[in-house]
This record gives C-alpha cells, sequence and structure tokens, in this order.
C-alpha cells in the first residue's frame, strides 16, 4: 500500500518560538530552502544537500536534524530551533560565547552544526567526556582543522553551564 504524496501548498511552522504561515510551499521542498528564503534565517547552511556534512543542522523537537533532508511539511507541528533563536549579537548564547573565546571557527562554515549539535548533548549531559564531545559531533564535518578549538569550546560551555547550575 502506497502512501499518499503531501500536496504543494501552504505550511505552518513553529521556528525559534514563532509561529508562521507561507502560503506556498512544493511539497519536496527541504526545511532548509524554507528557513533561508522564506525566513530568512541563514544560521543553516547549505553543505552537501544530503544530509552529511552538517552545516544545516538545526534542533526539532529537542533532536539535531539535517534541514537539507527533512522536508518542510515534515516539519509541521515541531519546535524548530535555529542558530538565530539561541542568541543575538548583543546577547550571545552561552555556547556560542564559548566557541568565540575559543577561536573555534576558521571558515566558519561548519560552526552552525557543531554549535547545534553542541547545544543538543549539553541538554542530554552538562558533564561529557571527550568521548561523548566527539560522538556527538562526528557527523559535523570540519574541514578548516580547528578540531581541538571545537573540542575546546565545548567543554568551556559545559563549564559556563555547570555555573550556571550552581548559581
Amino acid at each position: 500500500m502506497s502512501h499518499p504524496r503531501p500536496v504543494d501548498g501552504p505550511v505552518t511552522l513553529r521556528v525559534n518560538g514563532h509561529t508562521r504561515t507561507i502560503a506556498f510551499v512544493a511539497s519536496d521542498a527541504p526545511l532548509l530552502t524554507v528557513l533561508r528564503n522564506d525566513f530568512e534565517l541563514n544560521g543553516p547552511k547549505f553543505g552537501c544537500g544530503l544530509g552529511q556534512c552538517g552545516a544545516c543542522t538545526v534542533i526539532v523537537d529537542g533532536h539535531a536534524t539535517r534541514a537539507c533532508v527533512v522536508p518542510a511539511v515534515a516539519a509541521t507541528g515541531r519546535d524548530i530551533v535555529t542558530l538565530e533563536g539561541l542568541g543575538t549579537p548583543d546577547n550571545l548564547h552561552f555556547i556560542q560565547r564559548a566557541f568565540i573565546e575559543e577561536q573555534a571557527a576558521q571558515c566558519g562554515y561548519c560552526l552552525n552544526g557543531m554549535i547545534m549539535s553542541t547545544k543538543v548533548l549539553l541538554e542530554r549531559n552538562a558533564v561529557p567526556g571527550d568521548d561523548e564531545i566527539r560522538d556527538a559531533l562526528r557527523y559535523n564535518l570540519c574541514r578548516c582543522g580547528t578540531h581541538i578549538e571545537i573540542m575546546n569550546a565545548v567543554r568551556r560551555a559545559a563549564r559556563y553551564l555547570q555555573q550556571q547550575d550552581e548559581q
């Protein structure tokens, strides 16, 4: 038995705490396309288009999700968080601050995925060891080679989270 193909048309998404309806979305349009083109959110990047590099990572219902391979219609009714939903230039999220302080970017293309995956990791485990950090980030590719700085940034973010919990 085959499933009916979703129909092109409007889609309503809840992104970064705001609900918005887009009048027309092709049934096979990736969530990434809608986030970037319709919502003008440029944190998630187009990298491989195959869900393998992690540049497009967003958080959907608490899970690190590759927005390039998820149809936008499949995200209806779910909580979506993009990099822009974490903090602003004037009020950085502690994970963003840790990545800046550790100078974890060279080209910066991978950072969206690294930061979003770090957020999911720290929500599940506030005190991750190095193996857990590597496991959480293993599907995010960094071609510039800032791996040591990225690991340091995640460790620093975990310390910031622990300090918040102590207060």
